[in-house]
C-alpha cells in the first residue's frame, strides 16, 4: 500500500465538508490498519488541517472513533445487501428466501477477509448494543437504508414468510445465526484459518452459510 500523501494544510472548509473529510481519512485510517490506527491528529493531517480545527466537529478521539465505527457497520451492510440483491430476481417465495439468508452469511464473511481493518472497527472490542447499528451519522448506507442486524432479520422473516421457519422457532434465530458467521468471520482473520486463499474462503464460508440454514430450518 502507498504511504500517504502529505497533504497541505488547509485552515478553512465550506460548510460541512471538514467533518465528512476527517470522517473520510478516519475510516481509511481503519481499512488500513483497523481500530488502533483511528488517530485523530492523523485524520486531521489526512484532512490537510491544523489538529484544533477537528475539534469543532469531534470533541474528541472517542466521538471520532464512534463515527468511524458507524461507518464500517454501513460499509458492512453494503456488503450483505450488494450480496442479498442478487436474489431478487428469483420468483419462488422459498427460494428467494433460502437465497438471501445465504446472501447475508456471504455477504458478512467476505467483508470480513477483504477489508479486515473496518470489519475490527467495526466490532471493537467492547460493549455494544443493537442500537449501535443505527447512526445518525452522514456515514455510507446500504441501498436500502438497513443495518447488518436489520438485514439478517428481515431474510429470517422472510423464511417465516415462505413457510420455512415455523414462526415459534423464530425468537432469537438471529443470534444464533449471527454467532456463527461472526465466529467463522474472527477465525479468517484472526485464527488459524487467516493463511486460506481466496477459493478456500468462499469454500469454507459457503460450507458455513449451509450449515447455518440446515440448523434454522431442521
Amino acid at each position: 500500500m502507498s504511504a500517504p500523501l502529505d497533504l497541505p494544510v488547509r485552515r478553512t472548509y465550506r460548510h460541512g465538508d471538514l467533518r465528512r473529510a476527517l470522517l473520510d481519512a478516519g475510516v481509511e485510517l481503519a481499512r488500513e490498519g483497523g481500530p488502533a490506527a483511528v488517530v485523530l491528529r492523523e485524520a486531521t493531517r489526512r484532512a490537510g488541517v491544523v489538529p484544533n480545527a477537528a475539534y469543532r466537529h469531534f470533541a474528541n478521539h472517542q466521538a471520532l472513533f464512534d463515527a468511524v465505527r458507524a461507518a464500517a457497520l454501513a460499509l458492512l451492510a453494503q456488503e450483505i445487501e450488494n450480496e442479498v440483491s442478487a436474489t431478487r430476481r428469483l420468483r419462488d417465495a422459498g427460494r428467494r428466501a433460502r437465497a438471501a439468508l445465504r446472501g447475508v452469511g456471504m455477504g458478512y464473511l467476505r467483508f470480513a477477509w477483504q477489508q479486515p481493518g473496518l470489519f475490527r472497527t467495526a466490532f471493537a472490542a467492547r460493549p455494544f448494543g443493537l442500537q449501535e447499528f443505527a447512526s445518525n451519522d452522514p456515514a455510507p448506507r446500504s441501498a436500502g437504508g438497513r443495518d447488518p442486524f436489520e438485514l439478517l432479520g428481515d431474510a429470517l422473516d422472510a423464511l417465516v414468510a415462505a413457510g420455512l421457519l415455523a414462526p415459534a422457532r423464530r425468537p432469537g434465530a438471529e443470534f444464533m445465526a449471527w454467532s456463527a458467521v461472526h465466529g467463522m468471520a474472527f477465525l479468517m482473520i484472526d485464527g488459524p484459518l487467516r493463511a486460506l486463499d481466496e477459493p478456500a474462503r468462499v469454500a469454507l464460508a459457503e460450507r458455513q452459510v449451509a450449515l447455518v440454514e440446515r440448523g434454522l430450518l431442521a
